[in-house]
Order: C-alpha cells, then structure tokens, then sequence
C-alpha cells in the first residue's frame, strides 16, 4: 500500500467556521491569518477535494493520511472555540474519499485532555493521534498528554508529532522563518524530551516524527560525549521518521544513524510536494513508501471500519 503519511485538507465546514472567525486562526476569504505569522494566501486548489484525490493517484498512492495542521493553533484554543473546529475537521476529513485516511487532534486547552473523545475519534476510523511538538517539549509536555497516548497505546495507534504554532517572527524575518527555525527547533526539542521522558513512560507506543525531527537524530555523536548516549547503538524500531521537505542527503544521512527500516514517506502537501530520495535501490524507496508505513500504522494500515 504506497503511502504518504504527512498531507493537510481542509474540508467545507471546517473551511467555512475558519471563515466564521473574528480572531486568528482565521480565513478572509483565502488568505489565512495566524498570530505569528505574516498573511497566507491559500491556493483554492490545494482544498479541492476532487482534485487531490486526482493528485494522489497521480502520486501513486493507495493512502494519504491528512491531518490538522497544527501551526494554525486550534488544539490550544479555549474549548468552545476548539471543539466545533475540531469536530468539523474530524467529520469531513473521514468523509473524504479514497485515498484518504486522518490523523485524530485532541484539544490541549484544558487542564486534562479529553481522552474519552479521542478514544470515539479512533473508533470512528481515524489512524492514530497527532500532537503538536510545542506540547512534548518537556517532561510536564509527556505528562499532561499521557491520557491520551495511554489510549493510543492501548488502541495499538500511533503518534505523529507535527510543528505546533510559530511565535511572532520580526518583522523584518524572511517568510520562510517559521518553517526553518520554530517548527525545526519544537521537532528537535520534541525528539529529546521523547528520548528521556516520553519513551519511558510509554514503551510500546509508536511515535512518527513529522520532518526527519529536525534531523535531531544526527546529533548522536554530541550526545555521546555530554553523557546521554549509552545505547546510541540501539535503534528504537518504534520510532518513525517522515521525510516532507527534505530530500536525499537529510535522508541518506538519518539512515545512516537509525536505519532505513524506521524513515518513512511523507510530502506535507499542499506545502510541499514528495520527494523520492534517491538511496540507490528500489528496495529503499519500497522500505520508504510500502514496509515502513505499514509497520508504523499497524495491522490496519489505516483502514476504516
């Protein structure tokens, strides 16, 4: 089953409550405000239902996991702004035809995530749990979401962790900013909290890291010498990494350090379009797009019920 485990589609009502909105996250007519980050004009196209699924088979693809894009800030809204948006995302994203399947998001305004609601959203179809990295930052991050990955452990469900909001960038800062320095810095940070607080706490759990981590894995040689790397040869075969915006030497370089069997494949479309890295062998893109994905989602692979 080819798989793209990273894209985003925004449908009808959860496009129209974002133009319902006074604040950011909101859409004035395409062009969407966020708190920190300059205006965004969004390409219709990239939210025609039709037209990406046309996409997706023109990609090859028997499964494209869409998610909620995190940056917008919607998981940290008060509850009675969260929910409806939530809900509208939930409900039109599992009504999306094939090939689509969808990432569940979870409301982090409260003091205890609802892991009640996540646990309906999983029995309603969805392939696992997203989270925002800015809400696994650190251990009190791993311990205020652990109701909710104690479900996904339990439901034998994944994780995906995707770049949470950016903070106000200078005004000054290149548009690229956000993506370059916030969400790389969240991955990164995400990836070593997960390392010393995340993982204990939750061993069978499969976690998928949206962009390579911010290539965190690569410092294994620093974290040797500062004292935190005793079993840097111990590779987590429940630890993913999906490759949406880099290409062959980020990959060819992370294979080098946890092995091809835990990198998967993902474009973070409409953002970005996929990459196949050249590693020099069919085998790798088959372990990148069929094998590695299959083994992340589970024995479903991102069926519905």
């Amino acid at each position: 089953m080819p798989t793209d485990v990273h894209q985003h589609l925004w449908p009808p009502g959860f496009l129209a409550l974002l133009r319902s909105r006074t604040a950011p996250p909101r859409l004035d007519g395409w062009t969407l405000h966020l708190p920190g980050e300059p205006p965004y004009a969004v390409d219709p196209a990239d939210h025609d239902i039709a037209a990406r699924a046309r996409l997706a088979r023109a990609d090859g693809l028997d499964l494209a996991l869409v998610s909620l894009s995190s940056p917008l800030g919607i998981e940290y809204l008060p509850p009675a702004e969260a929910a409806p948006l939530l809900t509208a995302f939930h409900d039109g994203a599992l009504d999306l035809p094939a090939p689509f399947g969808i990432w569940a998001s979870a409301c982090l305004s409260v003091p205890e995530p609802d892991a009640e609601a996540l646990r309906r959203e999983l029995a309603r179809g969805c392939v696992g749990l997203q989270l925002p990295a800015t809400a696994l930052l650190d251990a009190a991050g791993w311990a205020r979401c652990a109701p909710l990955l104690e479900v996904a452990a339990a439901q034998d469900k994944p994780l995906f962790v995707h770049p949470g909001a950016a903070p106000a960038a200078e005004p000054d800062a290149p548009v690229w900013w956000p993506a370059l320095v916030p969400y790389v810095q969240q991955l990164h940070a995400s990836w070593f909290a997960f390392r010393a607080f995340g993982r204990p706490r939750h061993p069978e759990l499969r976690v998928c890291f949206a962009a390579l981590a911010g290539l965190a894995p690569l410092h294994g040689e620093r974290l040797v010498a500062r004292g935190g790397g005793r079993d840097r040869g111990r590779v987590d075969c429940r630890a993913f990494y999906e490759t949406s915006s880099y290409g062959t030497r980020a990959v060819d370089a992370l294979v080098r350090a946890v092995g091809i069997d835990v990198v998967v494949s993902g474009s973070d479309r409409p953002y970005a379009a996929p990459v196949i890295p050249d590693l020099g062998a069919d085998a790798a893109v088959h372990a990148l797009r069929h094998a590695n994905p299959a083994r992340l989602l589970g024995p479903t692979k991102g069926a519905r019920p």
